[in-house]
């Protein structure tokens, strides 16, 4: 997303550095957020990998993986290091691992309706004569609508049912253990080319559509709470 605002060249320098600083509060916090939340959820459900190898903490450090916070930055979509499960430690295997991986994308829905309460908040402030319209009002603004955009695209992103992501996690609970296997048998393969058509943009229109949607819901819930303001 970096490259595409630089290309764009209606991106000024306080624009950029606003994204910029979404996407480190992203990385320190929302990712660890996700992962965490991945842990967490595994260890309510019988699995202790997570908290036995210290990754059930808000810790960025516990968590950062340096490609994936560099591809954050440049295209809006990365990944932290992933938080160890062990399967067979659940009761119902398949819908123990479909629930983990459901926290993840979750919490980055969560994170962007935060903010989007904040922008909301924000808006109705200035509305009402609470907080002048300025320079650093419109930043600070520009700043949550770019937090709840790379939140919403890495819930998106991982809601895709392609190996290594969430989303075929979530996918497997429903498919026999021929095809479990089938994919087991070939997921650095899938999970390379993945890697490829990300890389070459292959799934940015699609994205972009789903991400618009679900931008347009967030804000819409979250400015529930404010109508009274208007």
């Amino acid at each position: 997303m970096l490259i595409s605002l630089l290309r764009s060249g209606q991106a000024n320098l306080m624009t950029v550095i606003m994204y910029i600083l979404s996407i480190l509060l992203t990385v320190f916090l929302v990712l660890p957020l996700h992962e965490c939340a991945h842990g967490f959820v595994a260890h309510k459900l019988g699995d202790d990998t997570a908290k036995r190898q210290g990754r059930l903490t808000l810790n960025p450090l516990a968590h950062i993986d340096y490609m994936g916070a560099a591809l954050m930055l440049l295209i809006g979509f990365g990944w932290a290091k992933p938080v160890p499960v062990d399967a067979r430690k659940f009761k119902d295997p398949k819908k123990g691992m479909a629930l983990t991986a459901l926290a993840g994308p979750v919490s980055n829905l969560l994170a962007a309706v935060v903010a989007g309460l904040i922008l909301n908040g924000l808006e109705a402030m200035v509305y009402n004569g609470v907080m002048p319209i300025n320079t650093v009002v419109t930043y600070v603004y520009l700043f949550f609508y770019f937090l709840i955009s790379v939140n919403i695209g890495l819930a998106v992103f991982n809601f895709i049912p392609v190996p290594p992501l969430d989303g075929s996690k979530i996918l497997m609970a429903f498919l026999p253990d021929k095809a479990l296997y089938w994919i087991a048998q070939r997921e650095q393969m899938i999970s390379m080319g993945l890697f490829v058509v990300i890389m070459m943009g292959g799934f940015n229109g699609v994205l972009s559509r789903v991400d618009g949607l679900l931008y347009d819901v967030i804000i819409w819930l979250t400015n529930l709470p404010f109508l009274w303001a208007y």
